[in-house]
C-alpha cells in the first residue's frame, strides 16, 4: 500500500490534491459518537481499542478526511508516571494532588507503555488493518510542556502560574521533572510506531503561555529530545496553540510540519519557518459555525495562501467545537480536496 496525501505532504513530496484532517474531528460533533458516549464514559472508550478504534474511524467515513488520528486523550500517560487524575466534565482533567516540591517530582517514574497503555498500541493496530486505501493513521502524545503544566497547575490555567513559580524559582526542579516527563513521552510514542502509526503529533496546547526567552530555557531542550528520539521514523508534526511569537524557535525543535493557529496568516509563518519544513492549518474553528459561504471564503484564503507550496496539510487551528454541523465539516472536505493552484 503506497503512501497516502498527508505522509507526501509531510515530507513535501507533489500530492494530486490537498490532504485535510481535523483536530479532534472524531468527537462530540458526530452523532455517532455522542450515542456511543451515552453508553461508554470517555476514558473506558480509550481504553477499549474496539472502541477507540471505532470512533478513529468515524470521520474517515463520514467526513471523508485523508488521516485517522487514534482515538485517546493526552492525560492518559499520567497514572503510569505515578499521577492520578479524574476528568471532570466541564473542566477536563483534574490531578487531585498536583506536582509542586522535590518529593513530588521524585516520586515520578518513566512510563512504562507497553505494561500501562498496551490498548493504544492495540488501537493503533486495528486502525492500520482497517483504515481504507491512502488513509494515514497518526498517533499522538502531549508534548512536555503541555504535560507538565496539568501536573503543577492540577487543571487547565488561564496563567500557569505554579508552573512559572516553579521555572523561575526552582529551575533544576523543573528540569528534572521535565526529563522524566520527556523520557516517557519519548517511550510512549515509540510505542505507537511500533504499532504502526505513519506520523506522530506532538500536542503543545498550553504554548502560548511561554515567552519566547521562556520556551528556549525551559521547555525547547525537552521538546528538541523528543524529536530527537523519533528522528527518521515517522513523519512528526509540531503543534501549538498561540505559537506566533514562538514560530523561529519551534523551526529547529526537530519536526518535518509545524502546525500553526488562525492568529498567523499561513504565508507569514512559513516565513518564519522557512521552506523547508511543511505547515498544517490553519481555519479557526469558530469559522465552521458559520454560513458556507463564509466557510469558503476562510479556506480559499488559506489555500491562495498556501500557492501550491509543496508540504501543506489543510487544518483548523485548534480542535472542532462540539456545535459544529458534520455537514458542514464534510463539505469543506470536499472543497479542499477540490482546489486547484494555477500551477497545478
Amino acid at each position: 500500500m503506497g503512501i497516502g496525501r498527508l505522509l507526501r505532504a509531510a515530507r513535501r513530496q507533489p500530492v494530486d490534491a490537498t490532504p485535510v484532517w481535523f483536530m479532534r474531528q472524531a468527537g462530540r460533533s458526530l452523532p455517532e459518537y455522542r450515542a456511543l458516549r451515552e453508553k461508554h464514559p470517555m476514558l473506558e472508550i480509550a481504553r477499549t481499542p474496539e472502541l477507540a478504534a471505532a470512533v478513529s474511524l468515524q470521520p474517515v467515513r463520514r467526513l471523508g478526511v485523508d488521516a485517522a488520528i487514534v482515538f485517546a486523550d493526552i492525560t492518559l500517560p499520567l497514572p503510569g508516571m505515578g499521577v492520578a487524575f479524574e476528568l471532570t466534565e466541564g473542566v477536563g482533567p483534574v490531578i487531585g494532588h498536583p506536582v509542586r516540591t522535590a518529593a513530588d517530582v521524585a516520586a515520578l517514574r518513566v512510563l512504562d507503555p507497553h505494561a500501562d497503555l498496551p490498548y493504544v498500541a492495540e488501537t493503533i493496530r486495528t486502525l492500520k488493518a482497517e483504515v481504507p486505501a491512502g488513509v494515514d493513521v497518526i498517533g499522538f502524545a502531549a508534548a512536555p510542556f503541555t504535560l507538565a503544566s496539568y501536573m503543577v497547575e492540577g487543571r487547565g490555567s488561564r496563567d500557569f502560574a505554579h508552573v512559572k513559580a516553579m521555572m523561575l524559582g526552582a529551575p533544576d526542579l523543573w528540569h528534572a521533572m521535565m526529563g522524566t516527563i520527556s523520557a516517557s513521552t519519548v517511550a510512549y510514542l515509540r510505542m505507537q510506531v511500533e504499532a504502526g502509526a505513519d506520523a506522530i503529533q506532538l500536542f503543545d496546547s498550553w504554548v502560548g503561555a511561554l515567552a519566547p526567552r521562556d520556551y528556549a530555557e525551559f521547555v525547547q531542550p525537552h521538546t528538541r529530545a523528543v524529536f530527537a528520539a523519533l528522528r527518521g521514523t515517522v513523519s512528526l508534526i509540531h503543534f501549538g496553540t498561540g505559537s506566533a511569537t514562538l514560530l523561529p524557535l519551534m523551526r529547529g525543535d526537530g519536526a518535518d510540519v509545524v502546525s500553526v493557529d488562525w492568529r498567523i496568516g499561513l504565508g507569514d509563518a512559513w516565513s518564519l519557518l522557512g521552506p523547508d519544513l511543511a505547515i498544517q492549518g490553519n481555519l479557526d474553528p469558530a469559522a465552521l459555525l458559520g454560513p458556507w459561504e463564509a466557510v469558503r471564503v476562510r479556506a480559499d484564503e488559506i489555500l491562495a495562501d498556501a500557492a501550491g507550496r509543496p508540504g501543506h496539510i489543510f487544518n483548523l487551528g485548534h480542535g472542532v467545537l462540539p456545535s459544529t454541523s458534520p455537514d458542514q465539516l464534510a463539505r469543506l472536505v470536499d472543497h479542499v480536496h477540490a482546489w486547484r493552484p494555477p500551477a497545478w
